[in-house]
């Protein structure tokens, strides 16, 4: 998948508000490595730098186009492009964050566990992943997969929800953590602009099905969800578009 750091960034005020709740979950504590997994164009990275400056920071992305806008973002942050379903470290880390990245991933039964074993002991696991995909915004898109003549090319992309309840993760990470943290919050954000919520999707959830396309094929694939998605979520009588979006976070601390 292409990720294009403009598109994702349209909406960055929306975007970073997430990431900056989870950072400031965090405790403070003695922090010396820190890895951001899938830490995209960087803006979120930049944040925990200046948080703990004294730390090395790792930002870890899968994106070439993500990666050189991370680095120009912040140019004091290690940057290792590379894949975050390959990522094994040789070391472990004080902090380990992620915003918004590891529902990209499957089999969370399996991860988890993985990514909470390079928390060095008494250090911190924190994770966001939007949990939006049983919403108008995410279920219109396989909808729109499923129905027209583009269907034999994307089809296997119309997939169950990545990312599972609250229990599931309390599950996988307990028997681990000394203490953890599980909650949710659905955000009502008020955008603006022609089908803002079209937008917002093609930053992220609609690039995987766009990039598979190609010419008037993916122009018409496009217009058709963006009308489904139009009329899912009208303009109100100020012309904005109300798109509440759940998101689920965690905080996890390494039993030492």
């Amino acid at each position: 998948m292409v990720w294009d750091p403009q598109q994702y960034l349209k909406f960055s005020g929306h975007r970073l508000r997430p990431a900056v709740d989870l950072l400031m979950r965090i405790p403070d504590f003695a922090v010396r490595e820190i890895a951001d997994l899938g830490a995209g164009a960087g803006n979120v990275t930049k944040l925990i730098k200046e948080r703990w400056p004294n730390a090395t920071v790792t930002g870890v992305e899968g994106s070439a186009e993500m990666v050189a806008a991370g680095r120009q973002a912040a140019p004091d942050v290690v940057w290792s492009h590379e894949d975050l379903g390959q990522w094994r470290p040789a070391k472990q880390y004080d902090l380990i964050y992620s915003n918004a990245a590891l529902h990209w991933l499957p089999n969370h039964a399996a991860l988890f566990p993985s990514v909470m074993d390079r928390v060095a002991p008494g250090g911190m696991l924190a994770v966001q992943m939007p949990r939006n995909f049983t919403a108008p915004s995410h279920v219109l898109i396989g909808e729109t997969a499923l129905n027209g003549p583009w269907r034999a090319k994307v089809e296997h992309l119309v997939t169950p929800p990545p990312v599972e309840g609250p229990g599931f993760y309390h599950n996988l990470l307990a028997p681990m953590s000394a203490n953890i943290d599980i909650w949710e919050t659905e955000h009502l954000q008020v955008l603006e602009g022609d089908n803002p919520v079209k937008e917002w999707t093609k930053g992220t959830w609609l690039t995987r099905y766009l990039d598979v396309l190609q010419g008037e094929e993916k122009a018409a694939f496009e217009a058709a969800y963006g009308e489904r998605v139009a009329k899912a979520y009208p303009k109100n009588g100020a012309g904005q578009t109300l798109f509440p979006f759940r998101r689920l976070f965690m905080v996890a601390q390494r039993k030492s």
